[in-house]
Parts: C-alpha cells; structure tokens; sequence
C-alpha cells in the first residue's frame, strides 16, 4: 500500500473470512464463519462436493487436491480430504503442487472436480478452498453462490460406511506438468538450452521454490535459488511487488545473472527483474508473453479492466488482432476468452493464460514462453522493456468495515464522472485521454482496490490520491 493510501487505513479494520468468486478465503484459527477455522472447512467442502456430485448421481465422483507449501496446508488438506472421503467421493491427492498444476491434474486425470488449498499472494495465517469444475477451471459466479447457500444446510445427510470415498491416488503431479508445458509448440526447448540463461529464482518458501528450478534447469538455464525451500514460512511480503523484491536486485546484480524470476506462493502469477535490478513490471509478464505468441499465432487477447493499456497496444501492432477487457477474476477473463477466441490472455498482476494448454493462470507457460522468445532476441531485459509503451500503474487499497458503503461510494464517482468513458461490469473505470483509474471491492481481500496508470509515475500516484481524498470525503459525509 502507498502512503497516500496508508493515512486513510485507520477508517477501517480487517474481517478475515471472505466467500467470493475467487473461492473460500480466510485467517486461521479464531470463530467460526469469522475465520477460516476447521468447522468451516468441513463445511464448504461438503457443500462443493454436493454440487459437483449433482452432475453425476449414477457414479462416484473424483476430486484432486493440491495445496502448497503454507503452514496450515497439511492440516487443511487433511480436513478437505477426509471431508470429501465422508461425502462419497474419491481423491486424487497430489500434495505440494501448484494451483496451475493441481488444474492440470484435474484435466489430465478426467476428474470431476479439484480443490486447490492455497491463498495465493496472502500472508501467511491465510488460507483458502479454491474450487474446480471437471474443466480444471474455476466454478463460474452461480455455481460459487450455489456452494455458499449450501454451506448453510445442516440437514444433510452423510453417507453411510459402504458408501464413503477412498483415495485412488497419491502422486507428484509437478514433474509431469513440466513436461506438458515444454511439449508445447511454441516452446523451444533446445533454443533456450543453447542460450544458457543465468537467473535467480526467489520463490518466497512456497512451491514455486520446488517447480520453477526444476523448470529453468530442464531448458538449460543456470539457477540462482532464493528463499526457495517449501517451509511455509514466507522470508518476505508474498505478493510479487518491488517493494517486496529488494532482495532477488541485490543477488541479480551481484551474480550478473541475465534476470530474475519471481513468483507467488501457488505459482499462478509471474514477475520478471532485469539484469539491472529493476522490475520488468508485474504489468508486463503479460505483454511480453503476448507479444511472443501473437508473432507466430494471430489472434485476440483479453485482460481484466485493472491491467494496463500495454496489452491493447502491442495488440493493435499485429493486424487482424483485437483487445477485450474483462471484469477482474480469473474466471471472467477465461470467459471473455472463449467468448472472443483470445489466443492469449491473462491479468495484470502477472498471470499468463495460454489456451493451447488449459484455461488457468500459469506461472510455468509464462517462463517457457518468455524464455523462447527472449532466447531469440539479441538484447538484454532492459532493452526489451523500452520497446514497450510506457505506462505507470499506482497500485492503492483501502481497507474496509462493514459499515463502509462500497456501492454508494462506486455509484457516487460514477455520477462525478459520467461526462468521462466509465465501464462499470466491475466497479468503476473511468478512462480519461491519458490515463485511467478503477475502483473496485476486491475478490480475495477486506478492502477497495484503487488502481491508476498514467505516462509517468507521479501522474499516476496523483490520479490516486485524488480519488482517495474523494472516497474520504464520501465516507465523511
């Protein structure tokens, strides 16, 4: 959080148990359906599990379970798999794995289902239920409101000992989820090999600590690991921001490595750092990616309304091609996806979606693209950047209570702005000449996300802090 956004934090406090689009989210321990405590676990995977079986009602049904590398994972994977076990259905565990991998256990398995114990980029007394259809994608908005109504259902009735589940299979799904990801075809392989990249890895104690190595090490880079032994124990702020990233600068420039790697602890998103220090931008894993693949395969591209305008731009250089924005959630974005034929796709926030391999955020496709394509340029990152439009984003939030009016205060800045080009599928964007801003409640976290990105940094944080101060006065009055 910037400082700007810092002096208007002591308006609210922290509610720590959030049901959403983007899955069951919460703190460990305390009351439950305050917080994510073992009641509630029990609880919304029973109430997964009936809907999925609902499909099914002839047969058994599968689910795989993955989780990564959090201090509370083991307990909670034990909770989900005995819950599931006791509501009749068979599970595939494949333990320590990563949220894009537990999705393509999923698809290659032909489950019915997965549950991925994991809350992403949250600290770490978080954890989370992210839920699977048979697809290996996220439920879609009414069957994740179905679950939370059915999680309030006491009357139902367990089954009985013939009838519970058994766990079909225990396995590491990471080494072959590696290998479907080098298979690609626009993955190659011995290009990348002959290059023989230097890069530092920092990981942040998770699972990413475990797959990205093995990764880089099977398309002939030499790795540099940091903070990469699975212990849970985060060795700093596990979102992917410069802030959080001092560290991996100092090993960068120290080892002369040709960039750095960093991910978040389940792996879905993805941030490069330049052979100098600095961050390629978390903004643009996405726009590099997408650069590469619109190259060789023509088509549209799609990203959430916080993401920066590069996307649009590097798409508009490729004829034929088309942008889309989507409301912010994986599971619109892969819906705008297939609405629009999108060749490639993803968030701003790093997470690379590539079809040609499955319809989820993957940290691993994106190195494996990004390193064929930089393995194919005879420039260093930082001269890759500058080929780029140049956006600044100011990255702000605003916690809340639940006596904050989210909706009055969206609606109020609608009406302030409606002479502007305002979006409101998500929020509330207001696209001026120039530069942007998007307000919006987030999906995972207590608070209002307060996104701008403008030509230069100072335009962009000024753009925040004027509609904090208009949120302030808002809430005030």
């Amino acid at each position: 959080m910037s400082e700007i956004a810092k002096s208007f934090s002591h308006f609210f406090k922290t509610m720590t148990l959030i049901k959403s689009i983007s899955g069951i989210r919460g703190t460990i321990g305390g009351a439950p359906a305050d917080n994510l405590t073992p009641i509630d676990v029990v609880k919304f995977t029973t109430a997964y599990t009936r809907i999925i079986k609902e499909k099914h009602p002839d047969r058994a049904i599968t689910i795989v379970v993955g989780r990564d590398a959090r201090l509370s994972g083991t307990m909670v994977d034990d909770l989900v798999e005995g819950t599931l076990l006791g509501c009749g259905a068979n599970v595939i565990n494949v333990g320590l794995c990563t949220t894009p991998g537990t999705e393509m256990a999923v698809i290659t398995h032909r489950a019915d289902g997965g549950i991925i114990i994991t809350a992403s980029h949250n600290p770490r007394q978080w954890n989370a239920l992210k839920l699977l259809n048979e697809r290996g994608e996220f439920l879609d908005d009414s069957e994740g409101k179905r679950v939370l109504a059915m999680a309030e259902d006491a009357e139902y009735s367990y089954p009985t000992i013939d009838n519970i589940g058994k766990v079909t299979l225990r396995e590491d799904f990471n080494t072959k989820h590696i290998e479907q990801v080098l298979a690609l075809p626009l993955v190659d392989v011995e290009a990348v090999r002959k290059r023989r990249f230097k890069v530092v890895v920092d990981a942040v104690n998770s699972v990413g600590g475990v797959v990205i190595p093995q990764l880089l090490r099977e398309l002939g880079c030499e790795v540099v690991e940091l903070n990469c032994e699975p212990t849970g124990e985060f060795a700093h702020n596990p979102e992917p921001l410069p802030e959080n990233l001092t560290e991996i600068a100092d090993v960068i420039r120290k080892e002369g490595a040709d960039l750095g790697i960093v991910v978040d602890p389940d792996v879905d998103r993805l941030a490069f750092v330049m052979e100098n220090g600095e961050m390629f931008v978390e903004e643009y894993t996405l726009v590099a990616v997408a650069d590469y693949v619109l190259r060789h395969t023509k088509g549209n591209t799609v990203s959430n309304l916080s993401s920066s305008r590069a996307l649009s731009d590097i798409t508009a250089r490729y004829e034929g091609c088309s942008y889309s924005a989507a409301a912010v959630g994986e599971v619109n974005v892969v819906k705008k996806m297939k609405d629009t034929g999108a060749v490639i796709g993803g968030e701003g926030n790093g997470g690379v979606i590539y079809p040609e391999l499955h319809y989820g955020r993957d940290a691993l496709v994106g190195v494996a693209l990004f390193l064929t394509y930089f393995a194919g340029l005879n420039m260093t990152m930082s001269e890759l950047r500058k080929t780029y439009p140049a956006y600044y984003a100011s990255k702000n939030k605003i916690e809340l209570t639940p006596e904050i009016d989210v909706d009055k205060i969206l609606a109020t800045i609608k009406d302030r702005y409606s002479n502007e080009r305002v979006t409101d599928i998500d929020g509330v964007k207001i696209d001026f000449a120039e530069s942007w801003a998007h307000l919006r409640k987030s999906n995972t976290e207590p608070i209002i996300r307060i996104y701008t990105e403008a030509k230069t940094m100072a335009e962009a944080d000024s753009l925040a802090k004027r509609f904090i101060s208009e949120i302030d006065q808002i809430c005030k009055a």
